[in-house]
């Protein structure tokens, strides 16, 4: 008899969390698309690519639900996509990698905050800090040689200083854009975000 409740008891478990596996891709897919959307809604577009957009908002929803593992992944997909429809700015392989594939994979990070208090705004800050870093570095290196010789009425000397005046610009207006929707959203979304739903 508890031989066969064992049993029982680790097929609930498997097909549990098969579920759960399934739920994951499948909102996971669903936020994805969302993003795609939102980054066609554009407030403004720099020359060499990024622009403000509320794109970031359900990749970061998402890594804060479900962890960091399901976070990595889903900004990885969303960096192919944009790459593949958004008419993606890249100078060879490098720059796919650094630019999309990289620099949305990292807002995944996010996701480890989850159950954590105010796990969605940390997220937002450590998600969009690691996508500057990477954006800075291939900004510096890889496209240095686009360098103007002046940005926002600055004389430029440095690709260095170049790429964090560019790439902090847009980056940091879209931060302050998603933090305001999260603390709009934080409210209606409590349960969806501390996951409870899960938890049953």
């Amino acid at each position: 008899m508890a031989r066969h409740a064992g049993i029982l008891f680790l097929e609930v478990h498997i097909i549990m969390k098969s579920h759960m596996r399934v739920r994951a891709l499948c909102e996971g897919a669903v936020l994805v698309a969302v993003a795609q959307i939102l980054s066609y809604l554009k407030l403004w577009e720099m020359p060499w690519g990024g622009s403000i957009v509320l794109s970031m908002v359900p990749l970061v929803l998402y890594a804060v639900r479900w962890g960091l593992g399901a976070g990595l992944l889903n900004g990885f997909l969303f960096g192919v996509l944009q790459f593949m429809f958004d008419g993606g700015f890249a100078i060879g392989w490098e720059s796919i990698i650094g630019d999309y594939l990289l620099a949305f994979a990292v807002m995944g990070f996010a996701g480890l905050f989850k159950g954590k208090k105010n796990g969605i705004y940390w997220g937002s800050l450590l998600g969009t800090f690691l996508r500057f870093l990477v954006h800075y570095v291939t900004g510096a290196t890889l496209w240095a040689e686009y360098m103007p010789d002046e940005f926002f009425g600055m004389t430029m000397t440095s690709p260095w200083i170049y790429s964090a005046l560019y790439n902090g610009s847009f980056l940091l207006l879209s931060l302050v854009l998603t933090l305001v929707v999260v603390a709009i959203l934080q409210k209606p979304l409590g349960k969806y975000l501390r996951a409870e739903d899960l938890q049953k």
